[in-house]
């Protein structure tokens, strides 16, 4: 495994939010990706009464070379866990909160209708509170989709995760133009904001990054986010660069020469960082 630079260190310091955080998370038997993955932004976003619960389960259908999330036959569904994510949301006091999962192949709805109660709970108890969902890409499962617009989150999110060029090799059960697919219909069929992102460093090129900005930009994608790979063990996709500070301030450059205004980019940046910032 490379060497992390300097600039992709952070200790991550446990501070009362974070104890508290933990606490009601026990208490629900509930998951985050903060502090589950150790996100060297989860201080910063609970700062901002902001975090990201994963729901359905802690193992995955599919396989993706990336991500540290065990790949296995999921247990059944919790029928509880959008009440519970409600509670938790409201004893955090959250502003903002963002919903995501594991994929759910297995399910007939690929897990939509779970989406749609968690929001439908969470708005029962704390009405004012703005809703993202970060969702896998449903397969192009029946009615999947119109489930999400029903519940209507204020932002949906489903990240492209990586350039074409090496996206099969990244992600070799997913599929980039159905996640294009995905994201352009949201967009047509509602007035619901898009958002996707992509991790670099997996071997694309500049004009393979530029290609996929278009391609979201196509699709009238409004929010867009770009973190630097980091491996998580050596089972995984090795990282074949480390993007300079620099060049992190040229994918900005980038993003904007295209048209993505609305954007975080850099090298700790990852999907759900600054989420309340980017949807004021």
């Amino acid at each position: 495994m490379k060497r992390l630079p300097d600039y992709l260190k952070r200790n991550i310091i446990d501070n009362e939010k974070t104890k508290t955080v933990r606490r009601i998370l026990k208490t629900k038997c509930l998951n985050t990706v903060c502090d589950g993955a150790r996100c060297p932004n989860k201080n910063e976003c609970y700062e901002h009464h902001t975090a990201t619960f994963l729901i359905m389960g802690n193992v995955c259908t599919r396989n993706c070379k990336y991500c540290n999330i065990s790949t296995a036959k999921p247990e059944p569904l919790d029928k509880n866990e959008p009440k519970h994510i409600a509670e938790a949301v409201q004893e955090l006091g959250l502003k903002y909160v963002v919903i995501t999962s594991v994929t759910r192949d297995d399910l007939p709805d690929g897990g939509a209708n779970h989406f749609a109660e968690c929001i439908k709970e969470i708005r029962n108890l704390s009405p004012d509170i703005k809703i993202e969902i970060l969702t896998p890409d449903f397969r192009r499962k029946d009615g999947a989709l119109d489930t999400i617009i029903e519940a209507h989150p204020d932002v949906f999110n489903h990240n492209i995760e990586t350039t074409r060029s090496v996206f099969k090799t990244a992600r070799p059960l997913g599929d980039y133009d159905l996640s294009l697919e995905v994201l352009k219909y949201i967009k047509q069929n509602s007035d619901i904001k898009t958002k996707s992102g992509l991790m670099v460093g997996l071997g694309e090129t500049i004009e393979d990054i530029e290609q996929t900005l278009i391609d979201l930009k196509n699709v009238e994608c409004d929010i867009l986010t770009i973190g630097q790979y980091i491996q998580p063990s050596k089972q995984h996709l090795e990282v074949v660069k480390y993007y300079t500070l620099e060049e992190f301030e040229e994918l900005k450059q980038l993003a904007q020469k295209i048209g993505l205004n609305k954007y975080q980019i850099g090298p700790l940046v990852r999907s759900s960082y600054n989420a309340k910032l980017l949807n004021d």
